[in-house]
Parts: structure tokens; C-alpha cells; sequence
């Protein structure tokens, strides 16, 4: 078996000596270990660090995002010939000590994806409104897309080789919830294990602060809705837009039969118009699901095709073989 342990870095020169010092050397079950950075443009010594401790580096030329780093990490591993990836951050926030428990349930074949759950509505050093609205934020994510991940935006995860095969990263910003929707969707088995959490070594460079974080992912589950759940999401903006209009001619009625409607036409012209926009909605999510039938038949295709080529090197990505980081149980 075969681990590669995914770590997507921009400027972290400062942090990434001691995540990659922490890192397990051996594992039961794994024969070989093998720790890859992939250096999102970095204008610092990442790149000359990770090569001190003998990482795989693919080299972005310039900061591609979270999302696309994410990417590179997961065709290389698979190219490599991965059957476990696990992906962790350069900042030290989650303990490397974890792998272990991390990947266990992959392992044992119960989980295609594990992720590390972290209690962030419990995390001491995030304060009382951020813990507020973490617990809302996951509650909201996990009810929309239909799973019982308590944390759902975890980075610190671990993904069988299957389920590599079958994901694809559609985002920059993120992989998180791009990753996790699709695995719910593609009946994947996902699973968490409770983590603890390093204190902060830096903020984050996703978002300013966490209102910007809400946005960001809100916009992000919005798009993912679309085009994974498109039939209920236009389906749910129809019936939004057609009650209030048979409100509206309910009450309109009323006042027709009592005689008094002569001078409520306008609200009758109100009706026809949310009506017509409930039914657009409805056009709009019948054409967008069976968009969503033709997509189910691409992924399928490049499913099969990432089992013919893992890697194909693009123009604006490198990969650099340093002293090997492999280890041997």
C-alpha cells in the first residue's frame, strides 16, 4: 500500500519544516510513504525546504488557488501510483500524529473519504461569534447537501484511490465542498474522526475574516447546488415564486365574488406575473437536470480515462524529484 501525503503551500517558509518533521515515517498496513508539496507560486523558501526533506514538488508558476493546487496534488498522487492520498495544510493546524487515524478507515476499505473533524464550534482559540457561526455554517452545508460530516470544511482528509478517480476539482477557491457534494452525490462512503487542533500560526489567506469565509463558501454551495441538485434548486425558486402569486389570486377572487374586485386588477397582473416566473424556474430546472444527465455520462468517461493516463503535465505546472522521501515499514 502506498500513502502520499498532499501538502498544498504559498509562502510557507515559516510553518512548513514543522508539519513536515511531524509527519509519520511509518504506518501499519503502508509499505511506502512518500510526502509531496505542491508549491502554488511561492515567492519564499518553500520549494528550497521542501526539498531539504526530500518532497516531490510540483511547481505552479504562479498562485493558481487552493482549488487548483488541490488538483495538481491529486492527479500526481494517482500518477504516482497512489492507493491512499491524504491532504493536509502548511500552516500546522492539524496534527500530522493523526495520519494514522486518519487513513484507518480507508484502509480497512469502510470509508472511500475520511475526514478530520475538528469541533470547530468548540476550538478555544476561535472566538465565540466565529464558534457561532461555524456550528450554523456546518449545520446549514450538511442539511443542503444531504450528509452527517459534522465538519464539513475540514481540509485535513484522506481519499482512497477510487475515489480520486472519480472526483473532479471544478473550483479555485476551495475543494472542501466541492469534494464532499460530489462524494455524496457519486454515493461515495464518507466518514470523520475527531481532531484536535493546532493554535494559529497565521491568518488565513482564503478570506480577510469570516464573514468573507461565509460568502465565499455560500456562493460556492450555491454553485454546487446548481449544477448537482439543479432540478431542486430552480424547482424550490418556482414554488417560492407561484405561492405567493396563488396568494394573490385567491385574494383577488374573493373580492371578484364579493364584488369588489374592479379595483384590484393590478394584483391579478402581479399573480400572472410570478406565475410566469415560476414557470420559467421550472423550465430552467427540467433543461439544467437533464444538462446534469449528460454530465454524469462525462464524468463517467473521465473516469475511465484517468485509469488509461493519471498525469498529463501542463504548461504552467512542474514537478521536480528531489532525495526520495519514501519509507519502508
Amino acid at each position: 500500500m502506498k500513502l502520499v501525503i498532499n501538502i498544498p503551500c504559498y509562502n510557507e517558509e515559516a510553518t512548513l519544516s514543522t508539519v513536515l518533521s511531524e509527519i509519520p515515517k511509518k504506518i501499519p498496513g503502508i509499505q511506502t510513504i512518500e510526502v509531496q508539496i505542491v508549491d502554488d507560486g511561492s515567492k519564499d523558501r518553500t520549494a528550497e525546504i521542501a526539498a531539504q526533506y526530500g518532497c516531490k514538488i510540483i511547481s505552479h508558476k504562479k498562485n493558481l488557488g487552493l482549488g487548483r493546487a488541490f488538483k495538481s496534488g491529486l492527479e500526481a498522487a494517482l500518477a504516482s501510483g497512489a492507493d491512499i492520498f491524504v491532504n493536509t495544510d502548511a500552516d500546522n493546524q492539524y496534527p500530522s500524529s493523526y495520519i494514522p487515524d486518519l487513513i484507518a478507515p480507508v484502509l480497512t476499505g469502510s470509508s472511500d473519504i475520511v475526514i478530520g473533524n475538528r469541533v470547530p464550534w468548540k476550538v478555544e482559540h476561535f472566538s465565540p461569534l466565529k464558534r457561532t457561526l461555524q456550528w450554523f455554517g456546518n449545520l446549514v452545508v450538511r442539511n443542503l447537501i444531504g450528509t452527517n460530516i459534522p465538519d464539513t470544511v475540514s481540509g485535513f482528509r484522506a481519499y482512497s484511490r477510487e475515489s480520486l478517480l472519480r472526483l473532479n476539482i471544478t473550483t479555485k477557491f476551495s475543494y472542501v465542498l466541492d469534494t464532499i457534494v460530489q462524494a455524496v452525490k457519486m454515493d461515495l462512503a464518507v466518514s470523520s474522526i475527531p481532531i484536535p487542533t493546532n493554535p494559529p500560526t497565521r491568518k488565513s489567506r482564503l478570506f480577510k475574516n469570516i464573514f468573507q469565509h461565509m460568502w465565499k463558501s455560500g456562493t460556492s454551495l450555491v454553485r454546487l447546488l446548481i449544477i448537482y441538485r439543479p432540478f431542486q434548486f430552480f424547482g424550490a425558486l418556482s414554488i417560492v415564486s407561484f405561492l405567493p402569486a396563488l396568494a394573490i389570486a385567491i385574494r383577488f377572487l374573493i373580492f371578484f365574488f364579493l364584488g369588489i374586485g374592479k379595483g384590484h386588477v393590478q394584483s391579478l397582473l402581479f399573480a400572472v406575473v410570478l406565475v410566469i416566473i415560476s414557470g420559467l424556474f421550472l423550465v430552467v430546472g427540467i433543461v439544467a437536470f437533464l444538462v446534469g444527465m449528460n454530465r454524469k455520462l462525462i464524468e463517467e468517461m473521465l473516469y475511465y480515462e484517468r485509469k488509461k493516463a493519471f498525469w498529463k503535465q501542463s504548461s504552467d505546472i512542474t514537478v521536480h524529484s528531489t532525495k526520495s522521501s519514501k519509507r519502508s515499514k
